[in-house]
Formats: structure tokens, C-alpha cells, sequence
């Protein structure tokens, strides 16, 4: 017994020692002190803060960035929004991110539109296809689609997947080896092996990103599986044609530098596009974040945007887990008279993450928002939109695990009319919701639902 409170009061130590936010330094602090041996093993295993390592060296990212996309890559006439400016000189400050225009972006809201248009797209590959996905399940749809890019693998086409560790953890032997037999590149991310199991259990590459021959990309928050397609999930994923297929493809190859060691800067990797194609307009910025970089990249935009906003922001979250800034900015902007709204799922597919999630949404809706709880399904969708003038989507949620520890990637829109299509995307979802004011049960709970929802409240930084 002497021995076990010995190590928990290192692991404590630890904890406090590290630095990192205090919400999240009391809540490891007391899981370790009220149940020892569960709370140190989860500790070890998901918990140590891995931040300040670099996984990706500077030079590597220097030529994967600099000599790929500033060699390659030219702009004419670029024009930066006044408005904008300070957030996108933000983010290429922050990850070299470059804003590209003359983009066409085309919205797709469940699976029956996305996997058509992905299945399409992959046979008329030409050179390459490159998948970068969270989850990829040996289920109907994933083979299907795995027997597409077998296909143009044996073709000729190169065929590189990435696919997280974690994510894809049910995912048969055999499946993989089915795809590497056919000619795809195929590599996990992170892979979870023990000893190292306690370094990388807890950042996950949780992106959607795909791009097929440097020319089109997707980008969003759907992953490769059946339960996708479905009248019960609703989700948002964008098709990009244009030049900001660059910055999704540059997201890919640092990826891909990372888990197969391979440094890949050839100009056919992005090819000049048709300029007779008639894109004109259209700005945007692929933004990537990562528990290893100095900053949270994707939560500042969101703040930045939140902060900037005049007349209104509209989010679309699956969870609602807000960490400290988010949460200030989104009450700040609320009782500054900006119309602030939230669509969330009536019911989640993570049953403490619901629960945690109801006294930040009551928080919200007590500062001025309008809450919705969408009830034809799941909303898995990640999508936010401000002033009919910038708009956002991609793989990150509204919660600590995306802003901190999971490495994400969306893209930032600088565009009135794609605004004003995810602004109606939006109000098409909010009609299918019911306010949270019209909930008696999640506005007014009985104390001790109250109380257990403020004690899981406690857990939200480690769900």
C-alpha cells in the first residue's frame, strides 16, 4: 500500500509539473487520487504529454512545404481580403499555410453523395491517389472501395493510404494485406504496439483528407465505412477542384513523410491547373493542427473567427466539449448581441461525452445562443460559418480531444457564395432540430442528473 501511494503521488507530481491547462491538470490529478491503480494505468497509457516532442523535423517539413509549394506554385493577382487578412496571415505564420484562389468547392451532406462521386473520381485517376482517413472498415463499402484502388494500383496509378491505428483497430489483417497484394501503399498511423503503446495512444490522426491527382480533393468529416451511408448519419464533406488541393496534398505528404519515412516533392505532385477552366474567387486555406506543434492552430481561427464575428456564427459540432478559450469566446460573442447558434445530436454515439456535454450547452444558451439538438439522426457533421463571408469544415470538433491532442485538418473559406450554401445547409439542419429551451428535461434537469453531468463535466478534457 506504501508503494502504490508513492507512485501516485509521482504521478501527481508529474501532472502538475507538466504545465499544461488546469482543467486538465485537476481532472488527471483526481482520477489518479480517487482510484489509484485505474487512474495511474489510464495515465500512463493516455495522459503523459507528448507536446513538445517533434515528430516531423523542421528541415523535412521545410522541403515537404517551402520547395514543393513555393517552387511549384505561383499566383497571380492574388488578392487578400481586408476583413481576413489577420487570420490568414495567422495561419501561414503558424503552419505555412497558404491561401490559394479560383476554387471550385461542392457540398455533399450524406454518403449516398459522397462515395458516389469518391468511386468516380478514383477510376479516373490518372497518376496518383492519396487517402489519409481515420477510419477505413473492412465492411461492405470499405471493400468496395478498396477494390477501386486495387484496381487502379494494378493500373499503374500510384495508390498511397494512410489510415490511424487507433481508428482503424477492427480492421482485419487480412484486409490490409489485400490492399498492399494489390499494389497499394498502405501504412498505419501511430501504430499502437506495446512497449511504445503509452507514447502515442493518445494522438490520433483523426483527418478525412483525400486527393486524386493533385487535380481534386475531399476534405470533411466523413471516414470509409457502411454506417456512412445511412438516412440516420448526417454529415458534411467538401470536393475541392482548384489550387487549394495543393495545401491538401502538401497535409498528406508531411503525413506521409512521418509514417513511411519517404520525402516526396516532385512538381508532378502538383500539377498546374487549367486556368480557361473559369474558377474565379473563391479563397481558401487548408489548416492543419497537431498535439506537437507550439499552438492549437484550427482552436485559434475559431476563436479568431468567434471573436471577429458582426452578425453571426453558426457551428455544427457532433460534440460539444469546449475548452476554455472556445467557450469564452463563443459566451463573449453571445452577449456582445452576435447571433452565436450550435446544432448538436439530440442523442450521441458517446454516452459520457453526452453528458458532459449538457452543462456547457445550458452555459451557452444561458449567455445568449440558440442550442438545437438534431433528432433525424446522428450530426456528425463539423462545419462553421460566419457573416455570410468565411466558412470552415473538415475533421475538427468542438471539443478538447480535436483542439489538443488529435492531429485534424479543415479548410477555411473566404467565399460569400460557399458561405451562404453551408449557411443554408445550416438552417436546412436546424428545421430537422428542437431548441434546447423546448427540452424541459436538459434545461431544467433534477439535481442529481445535475450533479452527475457536472461530475462528468470534470472528465471533459480527457474524453
Amino acid at each position: 500500500m506504501t508503494l502504490l501511494w508513492v507512485v501516485v503521488t509521482v504521478a501527481i507530481i508529474h501532472v502538475v509539473m507538466d504545465n499544461r491547462q488546469p482543467a486538465k491538470t485537476i481532472a488527471w490529478a483526481l482520477i489518479i487520487f480517487f482510484v489509484p491503480i485505474v487512474g495511474v494505468v489510464f495515465y500512463l497509457f493516455f495522459g503523459i504529454n507528448h507536446r513538445k516532442e517533434r515528430l516531423v523535423s523542421q528541415r523535412s517539413l521545410d522541403q515537404l512545404s517551402r520547395r514543393s509549394m513555393l517552387g511549384f506554385v505561383e499566383q497571380q493577382h492574388l488578392h487578400l481580403p481586408e476583413r481576413h487578412k489577420q487570420l490568414i496571415d495567422l495561419f501561414i505564420n503558424q503552419n505555412f499555410s497558404l491561401p490559394f484562389q479560383d476554387n471550385q468547392v461542392d457540398i455533399m451532406t450524406d454518403g449516398y453523395a459522397f462515395f458516389p462521386e469518391l468511386l468516380k473520381d478514383i477510376s479516373q485517376a490518372h497518376h496518383h491517389i492519396h487517402i489519409d482517413m481515420y477510419i477505413i472498415e473492412d465492411d461492405p463499402l470499405g471493400r468496395l472501395v478498396a477494390d477501386a484502388l486495387v484496381d487502379k494500383a494494378q493500373e499503374g496509378v500510384e495508390v498511397r493510404v494512410i489510415c490511424d491505428d487507433v481508428g482503424c483497430w477492427k480492421v482485419s489483417h487480412s484486409f490490409i494485406e489485400f490492399l498492399r497484394k494489390g499494389g497499394v501503399e498502405i501504412e498505419p498511423y501511430l501504430p499502437v504496439r506495446f512497449p511504445s503503446f503509452t507514447s502515442k495512444a493518445n494522438y490520433r490522426n483523426h483527418r478525412k483528407i483525400i486527393v486524386i491527382d493533385g487535380q481534386i480533393g475531399y476534405i470533411g468529416g466523413m471516414n470509409i465505412a457502411q454506417r456512412y451511408v445511412s438516412s440516420a448519419w448526417r454529415d458534411t464533406m467538401l470536393r475541392l477542384k482548384g489550387p487549394v488541393v495543393y495545401g491538401l496534398q502538401r497535409a498528406f505528404l508531411v503525413d506521409w513523410y512521418f509514417v513511411d519515412r519517404t520525402l516526396i516533392t516532385n512538381r508532378k505532385y502538383y500539377p498546374p491547373f487549367d486556368e480557361s477552366a473559369g474558377l474565379r474567387g473563391n479563397l481558401a486555406q487548408v489548416v492543419t493542427s497537431s498535439p506537437v506543434t507550439l499552438y492549437p492552430e484550427i482552436m485559434q481561427g475559431y476563436v479568431r473567427v468567434i471573436l471577429a464575428a458582426r452578425r453571426y456564427v453558426y457551428i455544427e459540432t457532433p460534440y460539444f466539449l469546449p475548452n476554455e478559450p472556445v467557450l469564452f469566446a463563443l459566451k463573449t460573442a453571445a452577449v456582445g448581441g452576435v447571433d452565436v447558434r450550435i446544432i448538436c445530436p439530440y442523442r450521441s454515439d458517446a454516452r459520457f461525452t453526452d453528458w458532459a456535454s449538457r452543462s456547457y450547452l445550458r452555459e451557452l444558451h444561458e449567455a445568449g445562443a440558440r442550442v438545437f439538438l438534431y433528432k433525424e439522426g446522428f450530426m456528425h457533421s463539423k462545419l462553421m460559418v460566419c457573416d455570410d463571408a468565411l466558412s470552415t469544415c473538415g475533421s475538427t470538433n468542438v471539443d478538447f480531444r480535436s483542439f489538443e491532442n488529435n492531429f485534424e485538418a479543415n479548410v477555411f473559406i473566404y467565399d460569400e457564395g460557399t458561405a451562404l450554401r453551408l449557411k443554408k445547409v445550416f438552417q436546412d439542419d436546424e428545421d430537422l432540430s428542437i431548441a434546447l429551451k423546448d427540452v424541459p428535461g436538459r434545461l431544467h434537469p433534477t439535481f442529481f442528473r445535475r450533479l452527475w453531468e457536472s461530475l462528468i463535466r470534470l472528465l471533459s478534457p480527457l474524453l
